[in-house]
């Protein structure tokens, strides 16, 4: 699975591409700015533009596609732009940066940078969705505002996670983090994991995604006992590599039960615990069954 597809709804809006010069509804929509590999205008000019067009006073949500050349260059002068223009966008409540396919960049090519400052410069920010690791960088912070926290990645590095397991954000609602593999970036273990959810677990926390894991079964046997799971609506763990290990520990689960949803689309489960886990009093997902191949198994995302 590649990601072939660009974001249709953002902050419960559908999304369209600006095009300078075309007129624009930001009550409406929310905007992809983006460029194209061989253009030569600056993806900072570009948000300048649809800044003159926008009324900046009302803007309430932005995403930033690809920069031109994302595997090439990062993204540290447009996190500066956004910084500098924060005082000028009073509303802005959601940021997705990096949303991009397989086309135009590979997910783990994606050059991205420091994201400290950003939080710190919009502390009206409810929703965070990154795409990409390479060269991500968040020290420790604490944010008031943050309902929903994501990043997409084919290898999350420890020191990010490490992070987060010293950061705060008492309203948070949805986490959702792509850990990825260790041959695109994945480093880190389930005690780290266990230290980022113990760190952000707020009585607000409805769902929570560990996704896209090379630790899936390690991941469910840990959460098949921790207590978040008596509050939460949805656990993602799709995309990932689990088994039968991970199915039997959340199928034992007495916990798992109070769930809406267990997401566990891509999975390398026998038919055998699909057919137990279908028995569980809520929506099981088991779209995608994989093979191994040569006793490995594989994420939906990698490269």
């Amino acid at each position: 699975m590649t990601i072939s597809q660009e974001t249709e709804t953002f902050f419960n809006k559908p999304v369209a591409a600006f095009v300078p010069g075309e007129a624009i509804d930001t009550g409406k929509s929310v905007y992809r700015l983006a460029l194209d590999y061989d253009d030569e205008k600056e993806m900072v000019v570009l948000i300048d533009e649809f800044l003159a067009q926008a009324d900046k006073a009302e803007l309430d949500a932005l995403i930033i596609g690809s920069w031109g050349a994302p595997a090439e260059n990062g993204v540290e002068d447009i996190l500066a732009k956004l910084v500098a223009l924060a005082p000028e966008l009073p509303k802005l409540r959601a940021l997705f940066i990096g949303d991009m396919t397989f086309e135009e960049c590979e997910i783990s090519w994606i050059i991205q940078g420091d994201y400290t400052p950003l939080l710190a410069a919009f502390p009206q920010l409810e929703a965070l969705r990154i795409r990409g690791g390479t060269d991500l960088e968040i020290s420790p912070f604490t944010h008031q505002a943050l309902r929903s926290f994501t990043i997409e990645s084919g290898g999350l590095p420890a020191g990010v996670a490490e992070s987060l397991a010293a950061s705060s954000m008492p309203k948070l609602a949805h986490l959702e983090l792509w850990l990825g593999t260790e041959e695109y970036g994945f480093s880190g273990d389930v005690a780290l994991y266990r230290r980022v959810l113990d760190a952000l677990l707020t009585p607000e926390l409805k769902y929570l995604g560990l996704r896209d894991s090379e630790i899936a079964d390690e991941l469910a046997v840990m959460l098949a006992s921790h207590p978040v799971l008596g509050q939460l609506d949805t656990l993602d763990l799709s995309l990932g590599t689990i088994g039968d290990t991970g199915a039997e520990a959340l199928y034992g689960s007495q916990l798992v039960a109070r769930l809406t949803c267990l997401n566990l689309s891509h999975h390398y489960i026998s038919a055998a615990w699909q057919a137990k886990l279908g028995t569980l009093p809520l929506q099981v997902l088991l779209d995608d069954p994989a093979q191994e191949d040569d006793g490995d198994r594989y994420v939906a995302v990698g490269e």
